[in-house]
């Protein structure tokens, strides 16, 4: 299941950047953005289910030069997600591991809102 975000701006940036540090703390996540699957190349070859070392410094570094935030060496292992061809015509994804609970779609609202509100952008939100 995903919760789709359309961002209507500007500042779009700002805004993508806004979501993906809501995501960086939200284990039961994963994340996908036009910016993302256009600057982290198709992800390298996976371990056991994992990523490789390159792939897991890749995406560390991109977080750190885009977000400013480090995130932890197990985070690197899931939070980007590997749909990103359902992308479509939105701008960001959250992807979830399991069925989101009520609750946790309220949870994720909520951050969304928070992040977002500052910028004062306008944007859409549908989980399918």
């Amino acid at each position: 299941m995903k919760t789709y975000i359309k961002v209507y701006g500007p500042p779009i940036l700002k805004a993508i950047r806004a979501l993906e540090k809501v995501a960086i703390d939200m284990p039961e996540v994963c994340i996908m953005n036009f910016f993302i699957s256009s600057k982290i190349p198709p992800i390298l070859a996976e371990d056991l289910g994992g990523y490789s070392n390159e792939s897991r410094e890749l995406i560390s570094d991109y977080f750190f030069r885009e977000t400013r935030t480090m995130i932890p060496v197990e985070r690197c292992q899931t939070i980007i997600s590997k749909s990103s061809e359902s992308l479509g015509e939105y701008d960001f994804f959250f992807e979830w591991f399991k069925k989101p609970t009520m609750i946790e779609l309220n949870n994720l609202i909520e951050k969304v809102d928070e992040a977002l509100e500052p910028l004062g952008v306008k944007y859409t939100l549908t989980t399918k």
